[in-house]
């Protein structure tokens, strides 16, 4: 008899509701929940993929080890032994820096984040790595400097907005990024049909602007000099109003100083937007009654990336639209998790930590930029990194210079991955700890409700039984951290570790974080107050209510609870932005004519889903889409296969000619790049396509932050040449398994 399971889609950032049809091992379908208190019913094509990976014959369902050039099945307890000894073995030859560790994005949609934190923090190496310098820093910097913390997200109401402001941004696929908002497509149409507008700034006419108002064509890497162009009319005419927030900001002067130096009409040449529509941009802004600017990857991955994202956030703080209905508010999240990201990533007023050994790249928190660790592993000397542990990542593919990437790993003493796949990276494994599927695992949401349009909380059951001997993310992580922890006194890590057990559950320690939250029965009694078990009861989740008005000053973590509007660094790197254009110019005339971007797509979520047949159906998604006159000026035609060749290196892909490229703009999506040999995802290296992080320069990063510039990218692209086109990929045969 069939059951039905409520529960998440746990991959990407939306956890929309799904209803899950099971009839004992068998997933029947999937479909949305209509009664879920985010989503209402709205799912996108990947949330039937779930049973794709639970099903799929090329996912991992035991550990393996490396033996020779074959892996070879072995069982839990000798896997996690071993794999812990030889990270131990590593630091204990060459010191605890030389083992470094890699936390993909996967790992934040499931409370096993923390577990995976605290194995890190156990490892003691400073060299920790993460999918975060590959697309969100400079907001983490950006939010730190103006807000006193690093995952002080303010989000845009969403559902209560007139007018919306979004760079390089494509909400109506993502269904929000550090913004969690199912459905996001039919919230932004609402915000036009009750009489508001979206604005999508953004080089490419994504599939947001079907759901927008208006599309500016900005030039890649010209959001700052807009913004600027902005605050100088907003100022200049005296329409700036900060309301309640003047009392409580510091930096106005020297913001209204700098924004003086930027007329629209000098802004606009680097924008890439006439000056008449930059001022008309302002002037709207400024006028709505609720507005709010949001951006995300796309002026992330760039040079300027956190300058874009101060100038974001100082648009909305000088007309008023921070901790306002409607503007960018402060979620009140049921676990209240700023104190734990305090105590797992190092979190206070300092942000910098000593650069990089080898790049000098300026390190952050209790991280390093990704785009420096190829450098750190493959340069010999006191510190080399020798060793190394994944979770849930694929950086071969993700992070910039995938192919030097790729050399370095092939190279370590000792790798360890916790991956349901053997991937462009784990491939190099020596152990191999394999997760059960995410449909057989209950899980609780804390990272997501930080971010969300609405307070809300959920709890996540499994809606199959895990097989004999599968483990969770959770347990596989704990049980590595027990072992590497032996022998580790005192300390709060220590504590946390007695607390939760190896053994234990998440839910152990989110039951204290819920019991003392805000809406934890400590607070609003027994009867009345949020605790796990009343979490779990509730199978469409547990709605807390619109975003609320008032956080500040209360929520800031800077000194005297200032909003700091105009951080001194942010200053500095501002007066460089003409040296910043002047050199993207001459980048563009030195044998390079287009600007390379990324796009994200519905039916993809960077590269661990390609392996799904439903998903990677229909015409070849990994294409570079030109406009018509650049493919008519370099005798170039839909379907032609080109290369396209940056600085660091060349691929190669099918071109598609579409109008909603701006011209001297070319773009391919990441994620790509199945060619490998040894890979175990056979349908995904059917359709390797090609990776455009082979092609992006690890030294090409945002001087603020550390993240790599993946997007402004010098290419130029050309026809390749009828003889030398590879015939269709065919699958790459799975590394050999010997029983």
């Amino acid at each position: 008899m069939s059951a039905v399971v409520h529960r998440v889609c746990t991959l990407c950032e939306a956890h929309c509701g799904i209803q899950v049809e099971v009839e004992g091992a068998e997933v029947l379908r999937i479909t949305g929940d209509p009664d879920d208190v985010m989503s209402r019913g709205y799912i996108c094509p990947k949330a039937a993929a779930l049973a794709d990976l639970h099903e799929d014959p090329d996912r991992l369902r035991t550990p393996v080890k490396r033996v020779g050039s074959e892996f070879v099945p072995i069982g839990w307890d000798e896997a996690l032994d071993l794999a812990a000894r030889g990270l131990r073995d590593v630091q204990a030859r060459h010191g605890s820096d030389a083992v470094a560790t890699y936390l993909g994005n996967p790992g934040a949609h499931s409370s096993a984040v923390i577990a995976a934190t605290l194995l890190r923090k156990l490892l003691g190496t400073r060299n920790n790595y993460s999918a975060t310098s590959t697309d969100q820093l400079p907001q983490h910097r950006v939010y730190h400097e103006l807000f006193g913390h690093f995952a002080l997200f303010p989000i845009p109401d969403l559902d209560r907005t007139d007018h919306m402001l979004v760079f390089g941004a494509n909400p109506a696929v993502s269904n929000g990024s550090i913004m969690t908002a199912p459905g996001a497509r039919h919230r932004l149409r609402a915000i036009v049909e009750r009489g508001g507008a979206v604005v999508v700034v953004d080089p490419r006419r994504t599939e947001t602007v079907k759901h927008a108002s208006e599309h500016v064509a900005v030039r890649p890497g010209g959001d700052p000099f807009l913004l600027l162009g902005m605050l100088h009319v907003i100022f200049g005419e005296g329409i700036e109003d900060l309301g309640r927030l003047a009392e409580l900001t510091d930096g106005v002067e020297e913001l209204r100083a700098l924004a003086a130096e930027w007329s629209p009409e000098r802004a606009a040449p680097h924008a890439g937007v006439e000056a008449e529509t930059i001022a008309r941009l302002a002037r709207e802004f400024a006028a709505a009654e609720r507005a709010v600017a949001y951006g995300r990857v796309g002026v992330c991955q760039q040079e300027t990336g956190t300058l874009t994202h101060w100038l974001i956030c100082a648009l909305n703080v000088v007309t008023g639209n921070v901790d306002r209905e409607g503007g960018s508010m402060f979620p009140t999240p049921a676990v209240d998790a700023l104190d734990l990201l305090n105590v797992l990533f190092g979190a206070g007023e300092r942000w910098e930590r000593e650069p990089m050994r080898v790049s000098g790249l300026p390190g952050y928190l209790d991280e390093y930029p990704i785009a420096g660790l190829a450098d750190e592993m493959l340069t010999p000397g006191d510190g080399q990194v020798r060793g190394l542990l994944t979770y849930a990542g694929n950086p071969v593919l993700s992070a910039p210079g995938g192919r030097r990437l790729d050399e370095a790993f092939a190279q370590l003493d000792w790798f360890v991955a916790v991956d349901l796949y053997v991937t462009e990276t784990t491939r190099h494994a020596h152990v191999i700890l394999p997760p059960v599927s995410q449909l057989e695992r209950s899980d609780i949401d804390i990272v997501f409700p930080l971010v969300g349009v609405r307070n809300f909380i959920r709890f996540n059951p499994a809606a199959l039984p895990a097989p004999a001997g599968g483990r969770t993310d959770w347990q596989i992580l704990m049980a590595l951290a027990g072992r590497i922890g032996r022998g580790v006194t005192g300390g709060a890590l220590n504590r946390l570790l007695r607390l939760v057990g190896p053994a234990a559950s998440a839910e152990r320690l989110v039951d204290l974080a819920l019991r003392t939250g805000p809406y934890g029965a400590l607070k609003r009694g027994p009867m009345r107050g949020l605790t796990m078990g009343k979490v779990r009861k509730a199978r469409h989740g547990v709605d807390l209510g619109p975003l609320r008005p008032g956080r500040l000053p209360g929520q800031l973590r800077t000194k005297g609870r200032r909003l700091r509007v105009a951080p001194a660094p942010f200053l500095a790197e501002a007066r460089r932005l003409d040296e910043l254009a002047a050199e993207r110019d001459a980048a563009l005339g030195n044998g390079f004519d287009l600007t390379l971007i990324g796009r994200r797509q519905l039916r993809s979520n960077n590269s661990w889903l390609h392996n799904s047949p439903r998903l990677m159906k229909g015409a070849d998604r990994c294409t570079a889409l030109l406009h018509p006159d650049d493919a008519t000026a370099r005798g170039l035609a839909d379907g032609d296969q080109v290369c396209v060749t940056s600085a660091a290196g060349a691929i190669e892909v099918p071109l598609e000619v579409s109008d909603e490229m701006r011209p001297g703009v070319v773009s391919i999506p990441h994620g790509f790049g199945h060619h490998r040999d040894g890979v175990g995802w056979s349908h995904a290296a059917a359709h390797a396509g090609a990776s455009v992080n082979d092609i992006t320069d690890p030294a090409r990063h945002d001087r603020l932050s550390g993240n790599a510039a993946l997007n402004s990218v010098p290419v130029r692209v050309e026809r390749v040449a009828a003889a030398a086109v590879a015939p269709p990929a065919q699958a790459v045969a799975a590394l050999s398994f010997r029983a």
